[in-house]
C-alpha cells in the first residue's frame, strides 16, 4: 500500500503551466549536464587525480538519497491529508489518530470539513502574517549565518487544508471563566511560496507542520460572542518540513535546509510556542491587558548534574575514542546550552537554569545530548521522552562550524506536571535514540506569590545554592502604547519600536511605521535576580535612523511598595525625549515560593488536573521511558515452588509517563497485581544461571521495552577466573547491527545487577513475528574474546502485552551463531 501511495502521490504534486518556468527548467538541466561533462573532461585534460571527483560525487549521491527520502515522506503525508478519515485509518494502522487511543478525545471530521470550506479565505490573513512577521524575523536570523537579503515574493497556500486529528476539551479543575481545548493539528499542503536569498530565487513547496495547539477561551461574557478573547499557542515546537525548489534547489541539502528550518521554527516559537501566546480579542468590552499581560503559573528550576555511560562518537588513531558532550535543554520556546566537556563519557556539568512555565498542564522538559564535532553533522547520543516537555539534548562537541557538525548523543524528556505534583524531583533519565546512557536531573517547582514576606526566603534559597544567576521573582510587563514621541527626522514621523531589557534578557517589539503615537499592546515576562536592585529599561528607537527617541528606567523595588506588587496601566514620562512624551504600561511582580509538602497535600484534595491531548503517534515515535510494572508470573515461568520463601521486594521503581497517566483503553493500562521475588536459588534447567527481565509494549508509541535487571547463579567452574558478565540483545529475525543493544560489563561477579532499559520501535502488526535474543557472555576470553555463558530466545507472540511482564528466564546453551 505504501508503494501505491507513493506512486499516487507523484500525481498529487502541483504542476505549473507557466511556459517560462518550463523553459528555464530545461535550460537549468541542460547546463547542469554540460557542467558535469565539462568537469570530467577538465580533470582528464589537466591530468589531475581522480580523487578530485570523488568528493563531489559522494556528496551528490548522499544529497540525492536524502532528498528522495524526504520527498517520499512529504508525498505520503500529502496523500493522507487529502484522504478521508476511513482511508487514513485503514492505510496507517501504526499511526492512528488520537481519538482511537483516548476516550476523552473527540473525532473532528466535522471540523476538517469546515476548515476545507474556509481555507481559501485564510490565504489573505496568512500572507499578512508571513510578510509582516515571519519575513523580517527569518531575514534577521539568516543574517547571523551571513545569508542576507531574504524576502518572500509569492505566497499561495494551495487547496489542501489542515487536518485535525482529534480535539479534547477540559472540564475539570478549571476556572469558571475559561474553556481550554487541545487540537492535534497537521498540515501537509500544496502551498507555493517563492523567496529571494543572496539574490538567488527559490521556493518552498510541500510545506508540512504538525503540532499540539492549545486554545484558551477567556473570559466568558454574557453578550455575543460569549467569549471575550482567545489565547492560541503550541505546547511544544511544532515539527516543520518542506522542499526547496528553483535555483535554491542546489542548496537543498542537510546543512542549509536545517539552518532555514531552524530559523523558521525559531520565529514560530517567538510568536506562539509557550511561554509565547497569540492573543485574539473578540470583544471590545474586555481590556487588552487581560489577554496580553503574561501570567506565568510558576518557575521550574533545573539542575543538570551529570551524565553516565554515553556513547563514544569520536574516532582516534587507535580506534573508537570518547565524546566531548554538551546538552541542550528546552522548555517550549526557551532553550539553554551547557558547556562541552572534553573526552568524557561520564561528564559532570552542574548546570543551572530556570524556565518560566505558563501552563504546567501538558508542558514538559526535554533534554538532548550531543557530541561536538568538526564538520556539519552533530551526532546524537540518545533520547528519552515523556508529553509539552522539558527537553534535554546531548551532543558531542567538535570545533568547527557549530551544531551542524556535532554528534547526537541522545535525549530525554520529562512531563513538568510530575515536578509540580512532587515539588522536588531527583531523577536519572535513560536516554532515547541511543544504545546506552542516562542523565541526572534535580528539579524543583516554584509557585508565584504576591506576599512580600516570601522575598527574604527566596533570597536565602539562592544564597544557599551559591549561584548568582538564579532568580527570586518574575516581572510581567504589559506595554500598551507611547504618546507624543519626537520626530527622528525633519518633517517626518518616526518608525518606532521598543527594546525592553531586564538583566541579561532583551525583548524587541514590532516596528510601527510612520507614527508618533505607536500602539503595541504587547506583554513579556522576565526573571528577576533581586527585586531590591534590578532595573527595568525600556528604550524607544527609530528603525530608520537607529536614534533613541526616549528611555524609561524603572526600579523593580518600586513595586514592592504597591498593593499586590502590581502597578495598573498608567502613563509614565519618558526620559531624554519630548516634554509630552509618555509610555503607557502595567507591571506585576511575583515572588518565587518553592512548593512545600503542606501545599501539595492541599492540592491533592482537589480534583486531578486533566492531561493534555497527546499527538497521534508516529511510526518512529520514541516518546516514552517505560514504567516497569510487575504482574504475576505466568504458569511455568515463575520461580520454582520448591524454593524457600523469600521476602518480596520491588524490583524497579515505577515511573509514570504522560501516556500512562492519561485516560487510555483498558487494554493499554498495565496494573500492578503483585511483585515478583528479586531473588532465586535455582541455577536453571541447564545449570547456567537465570536472568530477570521485564517486558513491556506500548501500543501508543509502537515501542517494545526490555529491562535487564540481574543475573543469578552463574556457575563458577574456575575460582581463579571469575567471569565479567554482560548482556547482549538482538531483535530477531535478522540480527541487524542496528538492533543490537548491550549492557555494561560487571567485573568479577556471578550475580551481576544491571537495571538497564532498552527499546525498539516495532509496529504492533509485526510484534507476533519478532523475538528478542538475550545472550550472556563474559568479557574474560582468550585474546580478548567474549565466551558465551548462556542464552535465551524470548518469543514475543507468547505474551499478552496488555500488562507488563517481569519474569525469570533459564539460560540455555547458545543456539545462534555469535558475531
Amino acid at each position: 500500500m505504501a508503494n501505491n501511495m507513493s506512486e499516487n502521490s507523484k500525481f498529487a504534486l502541483p504542476v505549473s503551466n507557466d511556459g517560462d518556468t518550463n523553459v528555464l527548467s530545461m535550460i537549468y538541466r541542460f547546463f547542469k549536464k554540460v557542467s558535469i561533462v565539462g568537469a570530467v573532461y577538465l580533470v582528464g585534460y589537466m591530468q589531475w587525480s581522480v580523487a578530485w571527483l570523488i568528493g563531489p560525487v559522494v556528496l551528490s549521491v548522499l544529497r540525492d538519497q536524502w532528498r528522495r527520502e524526504n520527498e517520499y515522506r512529504r508525498n505520503l503525508a500529502k496523500v493522507v491529508a487529502v484522504s478521508s478519515e476511513k482511508d487514513v485509518v485503514l492505510a496507517r494502522l501504526d499511526d492512528l489518530p488520537a481519538w482511537v487511543f483516548f476516550q476523552d478525545v473527540e473525532r473532528a471530521e466535522w471540523l476538517n470539513r469546515i476548515l476545507l470550506q474556509v481555507w481559501p479565505n485564510v490565504n489573505h490573513y496568512a500572507k499578512t502574517i508571513l510578510k509582516e512577521t515571519i519575513e523580517p524575523a527569518v531575514a534577521e536570523s539568516l543574517a547571523n549565518f551571513k545569508l542576507n537579503g531574504f524576502k518572500f515574493e509569492r505566497m499561495i497556500l494551495g487547496t489542501i487544508a489542515p487536518r485535525v486529528g482529534g480535539v479534547k476539551v477540559y472540564d475539570k479543575n478549571l476556572s469558571r471563566n475559561e474553556i481550554i481545548m487541545d487540537v492535534d493539528l497537521f498540515y501537509a499542503g500544496d502551498c507555493d511560496i517563492s523567496f529571494v536569498l543572496q539574490r538567488i530565487r527559490g521556493g518552498i513547496k510541500d510545506l508540512q507542520i504538525h503540532g499540539m495547539l492549545r486554545v484558551i477561551m477567556k473570559p466568558l461574557i454574557t453578550k455575543i460572542p460569549l467569549v471575550g478573547g482567545l489565547q492560541v499557542f503550541f505546547l511544544n515546537n511544532p515539527s516543520i518540513d518542506f522542499n526547496l525548489v528553483g535555483a535554491a534547489d542546489i542548496l537543498d541539502m542537510p546543512g542549509f535546509s536545517d539552518i532555514l528550518r531552524r530559523c523558521i521554527i525559531e520565529q514560530v516559537a517567538k510568536m506562539m510556542v509557550l511561554p509565547n501566546k497569540l492573543p485574539i480579542k473578540l470583544s471590545d468590552e474586555i481590556p487588552t491587558v487581560d489577554l496580553r499581560m503574561p501570567d506565568p503559573e510558576g518557575v521550574l528550576r533545573i539542575h543538570l548534574v551529570q551524565a553516565q555511560n554515553l556513547m563514544k562518537k569520536d574516532v582516534s588513531m587507535i580506534g573508537k575514542g570518547k565524546s566531548d558532550p554538551y546538552a541542550i535543554i528546552t522548555v517550549g520556546a526557551q532553550q539553554w546550552k551547557t558547556k562541552h566537556i572534553d573526552n568524557d563519557v561520564n561528564p559532570r556539568w552542574e548546570f543551572w537554569c530556570e524556565a518560566r512555565v505558563m501552563q504546567s498542564l501538558g508542558q514538559a522538559l526535554e533534554i538532548e545530548v550531543f557530541d561536538k564535532d568538526d564538520g556539519n553533522d552533530d551526532d546524537k547520543l540518545g533520547s528519552s521522552r515523556k508529553s509539552q516537555v522539558l527537553q534535554c539534548e546531548l551532543w558531542d562537541w567538535d570545533p568547527g562550524m557549530g551544531i551542524q557538525n556535532d554528534d547526537y548523543l541522545g535525549r530525554c524528556s520529562l512531563d513538568i506536571s510530575q515536578v509540580v505534583s512532587a515539588g522536588r524531583l531527583d531523577t536519572w533519565q535513560t536516554l532515547q535514540q541511543a544504545k546506552h546512557g542516562k542523565v541526572h536531573l534535580r528539579l524543583s517547582w516554584h509557585r508565584l506569590s504576591t506576599e512580600l514576606a516570601d522575598l527574604n526566603q527566596a533570597l536565602l534559597e539562592v544564597q544557599l545554592i551559591k549561584n548568582s544567576e538564579l532568580s527570586t521573582a518574575v516581572l510581567s510587563v504589559y506595554i500598551d502604547s507611547c504618546k507624543n514621541l519626537p520626530n527622528a527626522r525633519a518633517q517626518s514621523k518616526p518608525d518606532p519600536y521598543l527594546q525592553i531589557t531586564l538583566g541579561k534578557k532583551t525583548e524587541n517589539t514590532a516596528v510601527q511605521m510612520r507614527t508618533d503615537c505607536p500602539v503595541y499592546e504587547i506583554g513579556h515576562s522576565f526573571l528577576v535576580h533581586n527585586p531590591n536592585i534590578d532595573m527595568l529599561e525600556v528604550k524607544v528607537i527609530d528603525q530608520k535612523t537607529g536614534n533613541q527617541l526616549g528611555i524609561l528606567m524603572y526600579s523593580v523595588a518600586s513595586l514592592l511598595k504597591q498593593n499586590n506588587l502590581t502597578m495598573l496601566p498608567q502613563p509614565i514620562n519618558l526620559q531624554k525625549s519630548g516634554p509630552e512624551s509618555k509610555i503607557i504600561l502595567a507591571l506585576q511582580l511575583k515572588i518565587l515560593k518553592e512548593a512545600v509538602k503542606e501545599d501539595l497535600e492541599e492540592e491533592a484534595e482537589a480534583p486531578p488536573t486533566p492531561e493534555p491531548l497527546p499527538a497521534a503517534p508516529a511510526p518512529d515515535a520514541t516518546d516514552a521511558a517505560p514504567p516497569v510494572m510487575i504482574p504475576p508470573a505466568p504458569t511455568g515461568e515463575a520461580d520454582n515452588t520448591s524454593e524457600k520463601s523469600i521476602p518480596v521486594e520491588r524490583i524497579v521503581r515505577q515511573v509514570d509517563t504522560p501516556q500512562e497517566s492519561q485516560p487510555q483503553p483498558e487494554n493499554d493500562t498495565p496494573k500492578l497485581v503483585h511483585r515478583v521475588s528479586s531473588l532465586t536459588t535455582s541455577a536453571g534447567e541447564a545449570g547456567l544461571g537465570r536472568i530477570l527481565l521485564s517486558l513491556r509494549y506500548s501500543i501508543l508509541n509502537q515501542t517494545l521495552y526490555v529491562v535487564v535487571h540481574k543475573i543469578m547463579n552463574i556457575p563458577l567452574k574456575d575460582p581463579t577466573n571469575v567471569p565479567d558478565p554482560y548482556v547482549k540483545l538482538y531483535l530477531l529475525p535478522g540480527r541487524a547491527k542496528e538492533s543490537k543493544r548491550k549492557t555494561l560489563v560487571v567485573k568479577d561477579s556471578c550475580m551481576p545487577e544491571y537495571d538497564e532499559t532498552f527499546e525498539w520501535v516495532i509496529p504492533h502488526a509485526e510484534l507476533h513475528s519478532r523475538q528478542v535474543e538475550v545472550t550472556v557472555a563474559t568479557h574474560k576470553g582468550f585474546l580478548g574474546g567474549s565466551p558465551v555463558i548462556g542464552q535465551v530466545i524470548v518469543h514475543l507472540n507468547q505474551y499478552d502485552f496488555r500488562e507488563a511482564k517481569t519474569l525469570w528466564f533459564d539460560l540455555l546453551p547458545e543456539v545462534v551463531p555469535r558475531d
